[in-house]
């Protein structure tokens, strides 16, 4: 065999082992059970609008929307809304601009009555506005601004049941749950949400039980 021919025939291999790895990541990657989530073709999410890179989650990271809640609201428009929001070249607050996201950045939404909907994928890294890569960190946010609202009673039962799922589901321990504001200069998740992490941590290490 020609050694050029020996290269592609390698190269073809090679491309193959990767693509098999990369499904096969994808695929160890399902919804955690135990917990009603509206899943993406519920609430009709539109198909991702560009390339995303597949990971495994290893972290729990926890964001707030920094919007006021709205519990008129259902929870299939205000994903429909943020899938919108994200996907265009948006204007933030202060005046920066956004450019688009593939998806919705986070992989969870748990909104004001404590319904929790499917984001982005859970087998794709997420998106922040902020400079810390999120490869490896399932990314749960809360509808609200807690740097002066109050986390609901609802949401903070359905964090901590999909906190735990997803800890069991991919062996990760309490030392991996985090604050967008650990990874990143930022307020989020605001003070109020960032004040159940010591109790999440507890929770998935088997310190302390659910609270009522």
């Amino acid at each position: 065999m020609r050694l050029s021919t020996l290269t592609n025939v390698v190269g073809q291999v090679s491309l193959i082992l990767f693509i098999a790895a990369s499904c096969r990541s994808a695929q160890m990657v399902s919804l955690p059970k135990g917990i009603p989530i509206l899943k993406r073709a519920e609430w009709g999410a539109v198909a991702s609008v560009l390339p995303m890179k597949t990971h495994v989650p290893q972290k729990i990271t926890i964001h707030h929307t920094a919007t006021k809640q709205n519990p008129e609201r259902s929870l299939k428009a205000k994903l429909q809304t943020l899938q919108k929001f994200s996907m265009e070249r948006s204007p933030l607050s202060g005046g920066r601009i956004k450019e688009p996201w593939a998806d919705i950045p986070y992989h969870f939404y748990i909104d004001v009555n404590g319904n929790v909907g499917e984001g982005r994928p859970l087998q794709y890294v997420g998106d922040s506005n902020t400079s810390y890569d999120p490869t490896g960190h399932a990314l749960i946010v809360l509808e609200g601004n807690f740097e002066n609202e109050k986390v609901s009673p609802e949401q903070r039962q359905s964090l901590e049941k999909l906190t735990l799922a997803i800890a069991k589901r991919w062996k990760i321990s309490g030392t991996q749950i985090w604050g967008h504001k650990d990874n990143a200069s930022t307020a989020c998740p605001g003070e109020d949400l960032y004040l159940l992490l010591p109790h999440l941590r507890d929770l998935v290490d088997g310190k302390t039980s659910q609270r009522k």
